[in-house]
C-alpha cells in the first residue's frame, strides 16, 4: 500500500521529538540511580519483565481484529512511581530495542520501532512531568498514601491520551480515516484494558518494596491470562482462517464484507466483491499432483495482496476459488482496474521448485448497492459474473442481471421448462433440422437437430434462451433424453425414403459425464431401430477439456457402440493437438465465425484452410457452419472441404417442412447417383421463405 506524505511527515515529528526527549533523559542530572542492592534488583526485574512484555503481548481476538495487550505497560509505570522519568525513559527505550532485536521484526521498517521507543517516551515524559508537578515521593509503599492514588490516576489518565492518542493518530493517517472517528472507535476496549494495565503498577511498587522476588507472585495471573489468550486466538484462528493458505475463509470474508457494508451505509462509501477462480486449475492437479496444486494455491494469497490496498481483503472459498474485498469505493470503474491489475500480475509465472507455470484467473465483481445491499447476495452475484468471465473467456466481468441465469426471470423460466419436460414437452419442445450437403456432390449426407422452445409467453425461443437454465438446474439430463429420442424417432420416419441420412445432435459437458448416458442412448437406439453410426453426437472442444479422463473415456465408449463423433465449433476453445489426436471423433466443424468472414478478412480464410488440412491430415471429415453464399460454397469447395451447412444450403426447419424440402430435393439426396452435380444453386435456397427459423 502507498500511504499519504503526511503519515511519514507525522512519523518524522513525533520521532525526532520522542528522540529530543529520550537524549535529554540521558543526560539529566535528576537522573536517580538505585541506591542499594535491593533496588538494583528491582530495577532488574522490572526491565527484565518490561522486555518479557513486550516479546510476549497477551493477544486478545476481537471479531476481524487482533489486539495485543502489552504486560510491559505496567512495569514501565511502575518503574516511572520508583525511579521517576529519566530511568523509567531510558529503560523502556532498551526493552523495545532489545525486544525488536531478539524479535527481527521490523525489517526495512526502522521508523516504525523508533515511532514506537518515541511514542511511549513522550507518554511516560507527560505522565511523569505532571507527577513531578505535584511532588509525588518515589521511595516505594511506605511513602504512597490515600491522598496520592487520585495523581497517580491522574498520571494514568494523562500516559493513556499520549500514549493511544499518539499511536491512533498515525493509523488514521496511514488508512486514510478521520482521526476522531478512528479514536472513537475502539475507545471502550482501549481505555479497560489500559486501566487494568496501569492500576496494576501501584501493586508492583508496593509488592517490590516489601521483597522484590514477591513480584513472580504477582507475574502468575498474567502467564495464564497469557497463555490462555493464545489458545483462544489459535483456535479462533483455525475456525476462521484457510488451513493451506492461512487466508480468511468464507465465514471471516462475511463477517468482513458485513461490517464494511455497514461502514458504507454510515460513510456513503461503495464496496466491491470480487469473485477469482482459476482456470484450468485441475489439469494442474491431474498433471503434476495435488502436491504442486498446493504448492501453487499457497502463492495466490501474497500475488493478491501485492494488488491491493492495506484496508482490501482476500479469503480463499475453497478449492481454486478465492475472493477479494475492496472497501471505501468513491467509483465503481476502480473495481475494474482492480481485476485488470490482478490479471496483469498473473502473467508472472509462479515458480515452484523446477517448475514455472502460467496460470490465468477468471474474476467476476459485484458492487454494493448496485448488484445488492447484503453479504450474501453480492457473493451470489459475484460468483455468477465469474463464471460469465469464464464462459466469455473475457479475464474479468461485473454482474449484469440480465446474463444471471438465476435471476428471478430465469427462475421462472426454469419452472415452466420442468413443466413442458413433464407435459406437454412436444407441444412445446421442438426439433428443428438444418442439412449438411456434400460439397463435391451438392447432396445431402445429414441433418443436425437443433431444439426450439414454443413458449406459451415468450413466442420460439433459441437455444441459448434455455439451454444454459437446464444445464444450472439439473434438467439437461431430462432434456437431452428427450431432443434424442425425438431426434431417432424423426430419423425412422424418414427410413424408408433416405435409408442413410444421419442426424447429429450437440451434447454438453453435463451429459458427457452422466454416467447413464451409454444406456439411455444405446435404449433410445434400440427403441427406434436405429444403426449406431446414424447417430452423431455433436460436442464442443470446452466439452473436452472439464474432466479429460472421463470424458475421454466416455466418447472411447461411445465410439465403441457405433455412435459416430464430432468436435463442434472447431477453433474457439483450448483443446490442444494432443487431445484431438486421441480423441476417437470422424468429424470436426469449422466454427462459423471463421466461416462467414473468410471471403473478407485473410486471416480468416488462412484459419479455415489450415483446419481443414489439419482434419485431412488427421483422417477427419471437414464441416464448415455459417456457409451463407454461393462464393464461400466456391471457395470451401476448392480447398477440399467435405461438407457445408448454413443458410445457403437451407436454414433450420422443422420435422414437416424438412420432409418436403428433402423431398423436393431427392435428385440430388437420391444417393444411388452418384454423378458429379455443380454447386448448389436456387434448389438449396429454402422453398418456402416465410416458414424461416
Amino acid at each position: 500500500m502507498r500511504r499519504s506524505p503526511s503519515v511519514y511527515r507525522y512519523v518524522a515529528a513525533v520521532s525526532v521529538l520522542g528522540l529530543a526527549v529520550l537524549i535529554g533523559a540521558a543526560f539529566h542530572r535528576s537522573i536517580r540511580i538505585p541506591r542499594d542492592g535491593k533496588e538494583w534488583l528491582t530495577l532488574a526485574l522490572f526491565t527484565f519483565f518490561m522486555v518479557l512484555g513486550e516479546l510476549r503481548p497477551i493477544k486478545v481476538s476481537r471479531g476481524e481484529d487482533k489486539e495485543e495487550i502489552t504486560t510491559s505497560t505496567t512495569f514501565a509505570f511502575a518503574l516511572l512511581l520508583s525511579f521517576g522519568t529519566a530511568m523509567a525513559v531510558l529503560v523502556q527505550a532498551g526493552a523495545c530495542l532489545v525486544a525488536e532485536v531478539i524479535l527481527y521484526r521490523r525489517q526495512g521498517q526502522w521508523w516504525k520501532s523508533l515511532f514506537n521507543v518515541a511514542q511511549l517516551t513522550l507518554a511516560l515524559t507527560g505522565s511523569g512531568a505532571l507527577l513531578g508537578l505535584f511532588s509525588l515521593p518515589l521511595s516505594g509503599a511506605h511513602a504512597f498514601e490515600v491522598n496520592d492514588l487520585g495523581l497517580i490516576l491522574a498520571a494514568g489518565v494523562v500516559f493513556f491520551v499520549i500514549n493511544n492518542g499518539l499511536a491512533g493518530m498515525g493509523l488514521s493517517l496511514s488508512l486514510d480515516i478521520p482521526v476522531l472517528a478512528y479514536l472513537r472507535h475502539d475507545l471502550g476496549f482501549q481505555m479497560w484494558t489500559a486501566s487494568m494495565m496501569l492500576a496494576l503498577a501501584p501493586v508492583v511498587v508496593v509488592t517490590t518494596d516489601r521483597n522484590p522476588w514477591l513480584v513472580f507472585l504477582l507475574a502468575l495471573p498474567l502467564v495464564g491470562i497469557y497463555w490462555g489468550s493464545q489458545q483462544a486466538v489459535l483456535n479462533e484462528h483455525q475456525a476462521l482462517h484457510d488451513s493451506l493458505t492461512g487466508l480468511p475463509n468464507r465465514t471471516l470474508l462475511r463477517d468482513r464484507a458485513q461490517q464494511a457494508i455497514l461502514n458504507c451505509q454510515r460513510d456513503g462509501w461503495g464496496l466491491a466483491v470480487m469473485i477469482m477462480d482459476l482456470d484450468r486449475f485441475k489439469e494442474i492437479n491431474d498433471t503434476l499432483g495435488h502436491h504442486n496444486g498446493d504448492l501453487l494455491l499457497k502463492q495466490i494469497g501474497p500475488r493478491l495482496r501485492a494488488c491491493l490496498r492495506q484496508s482490501d481483503g482476500v479469503a480463499r472459498l475453497g478449492g481454486d476459488e478465492f475472493a477479494v474485498l475492496l472497501r471505501r469505493l468513491d467509483d465503481n470503474s476502480t473495481a475494474a482496474e482492480v481485476a485488470a491489475k490482478i490479471r496483469k500480475s498473473f502473467e508472472q509465472p509462479f515458480e515452484m521448485q523446477d517448475l514455472s507455470l502460467n496460470v490465468e484467473p477468471s474474476i467476476g465483481i459485484a458492487l454494493y448497492p448496485d448488484h445488492g445491499a447484503d453479504v450474501d447476495v453480492l457473493l451470489q452475484r459475484a460468483d455468477v459474473a465469474m463464471y460469465i468471465a469464464k464462459e466469455n473467456r473475457s479475464g474479468f466481468t461485473t454482474y449484469v442481471a440480465e446474463q444471471d441465469q438465476y435471476s428471478a426471470k430465469r427462475l421462472a423460466l426454469a419452472g415452466e421448462l420442468r413443466r413442458a419436460l413433464d407435459g406437454r414437452r412436444e407441444e412445446e419442445l421442438l426439433l428443428h433440422y438444418q442439412p449438411k450437403a456434400d460439397l463435391g456432390t451438392g447432396r445431402v449426407e445429414g441433418v443436425e437437430a437443433l431444439l426450439r422452445w414454443q413458449h406459451p409467453r415468450h413466442a420460439l425461443m433459441p437455444p441459448d434462451d434455455f439451454i444454459p437454465i437446464a444445464e444450472h438446474t439439473g434438467l439437461i439430463r431430462p432434456l437431452t433424453l428427450y431432443a434424442i429420442d425425438a431426434a431417432l424417432k424423426q430419423l425412422r420416419l424418414w427410413q424408408g425414403a433416405f435409408p442413410d441420412l444421419t442426424v447429429a445432435i450437440n451434447l454438453s459437458v453435463r451429459n458427457l459425464l452422466d454416467r447413464q448416458l451409454l444406456d439411455d442412448i444405446a435404449r433410445l437406439l434400440e427403441k427406434w431401430v436405429i444403426a449406431p453410426h446414424r447417430l452423431r453426437l455433436e460436442i464442443t472442444e470446452s466439452v473436452i477439456m472439464t474432466d479429460t479422463k472421463r470424458s475421454l473415456a466416455a466418447l472411447a465408449a461411445l465410439h465403441e457402440m457405433g455412435v459416430r463423433l464430432s468436435v463442434d465449433d472447431f477453433g474457439t476453445g483450448h483443446s490442444s493437438l494432443t487431445y484431438l489426436k486421441q480423441l476417437p471423433v470422424s468429424e470436426i466443424k469449422i466454427d462459423k465465425s471463421f466461416v462467414m468472414n473468410m471471403s473478407a478478412t485473410s486471416n480468416d480464410a488462412v484459419i479455415v484452410r489450415s483446419t481443414i488440412d489439419l482434419g485431412r491430415n488427421l483422417g477427419m471429415q471437414v464441416v464448415a457452419e455459417g456457409v451463407e453464399d454461393e462464393m464461400i460454397w466456391n471457395q470451401l469447395r476448392l480447398l477440399g472441404c467435405d461438407l457445408a451447412q448454413g443458410h445457403f444450403v437451407s436454414r433450420a426447419l422443422s420435422a414437416r417442412d424438412m420432409t418436403e424440402w428433402l423431398g423436393r430435393s431427392e435428385q440430388a439426396v437420391g444417393l444411388s447417383r452418384p454423378k458429379p452435380r455443380p454447386a448448389v444453386g436456387p434448389l438449396w435456397l429454402d422453398p418456402d421463405p416465410s416458414r424461416q427459423v
